[in-house]
C-alpha cells in the first residue's frame, strides 16, 4: 500500500509539472485537453531550444517509449498545432504500426480527428479558426506550406525583424539563418527560385521561410 502511494504521488507530481509547463507554451484554454492526450506512460514530451529545420519531430525510442520534442520558440498557436501534429503521429503508430507513410490518409485522419476539438474560438482567434478548417480538410507534413496560414500564424510571433520570402521584391538580397547570401529570383507554383551569390546555384525555397534583408 505504500508503494501504492508512492507511486500516484508521483504520478500526480508529474502531472502537476507537466500542466505547469504547458501553460506557458499553449493557450490555457486548451491544457486540460492536451493532458489527456499526453496521458501515457510510454509518451514524453521535451521543449527544445530553436531548431532551423523542424518546429517539432516525433520519435520511437530503442527502449520502446515514444517522445514528442517541439521547439521553445514557437508562438502558442503554432506550438498547440506543432504538437498535436506531433501526437497524432505516436497515435498513427499505436492505431496502424510502423510501416504506413509518415504523413500518409491514416495520419492526416488521426491528425484532424485529434485537432478538431480545440478548433473553437476559446482557443484560437476567429481570424485563424476559417483558415485553420480549410487547412485541415487536408492536412499537410507542415503548415508552412500553407502560404495564407503561415503568415497568419506568424501575427502572433514576436518581433524577429525579419521577413518572409514571398513579401520580398524579385532580386532582393537576404541572408538565411547560417549566413549564406541569395538573390530572390522567378516564383514557382510552390516555390521560389533563389540564386546563392557565393556559387551562382539556384536553390528552391518555401514561400514562408524567413529571411535577413541585406
Amino acid at each position: 500500500m505504500i508503494n501504492v502511494g508512492i507511486r500516484y504521488s508521483r504520478l500526480n507530481t508529474i502531472f502537476a509539472l507537466m500542466q505547469n509547463t504547458l501553460q506557458e507554451y499553449i493557450p490555457v484554454q486548451a491544457v486540460s485537453q492536451m493532458l489527456e492526450l499526453l496521458a501515457h506512460d510510454k509518451l514524453s514530451l521535451k521543449i527544445k531550444n530553436e531548431r532551423k529545420t523542424r518546429h517539432g519531430d516525433y520519435k520511437r525510442l530503442s527502449n520502446g517509449t515514444h517522445q514528442i520534442t517541439v521547439n521553445n520558440n514557437l508562438n502558442c498557436y503554432r506550438f498547440l498545432i506543432t504538437l498535436i501534429h506531433e501526437i497524432a503521429h505516436f497515435e498513427t503508430y499505436q492505431q496502424f504500426g510502423p510501416l504506413v507513410k509518415p504523413h500518409g490518409r491514416e495520419w492526416k485522419y488521426t491528425f484532424q480527428r485529434l485537432m478538431l476539438p480545440f478548433l473553437n474560438p476559446l482557443i484560437f482567434p476567429q481570424q485563424l479558426l476559417p483558415l485553420l478548417a480549410k487547412h485541415f480538410k487536408n492536412p499537410k507534413a507542415s503548415s508552412d506550406t500553407d502560404v495564407k496560414l503561415a503568415l497568419a500564424l506568424k501575427q502572433f510571433d514576436a518581433p524577429n525583424g525579419k521577413n518572409l520570402i514571398f513579401e520580398i521584391p524579385r532580386g532582393t538580397l537576404f541572408k538565411i539563418y547560417n549566413g549564406r547570401v541569395f538573390k530572390k529570383g522567378n516564383t514557382r507554383v510552390k516555390r521560389i527560385e533563389c540564386v546563392e551569390l557565393k556559387t551562382g546555384k539556384v536553390y528552391l525555397f518555401n514561400p514562408n521561410a524567413e529571411v535577413e534583408l541585406l
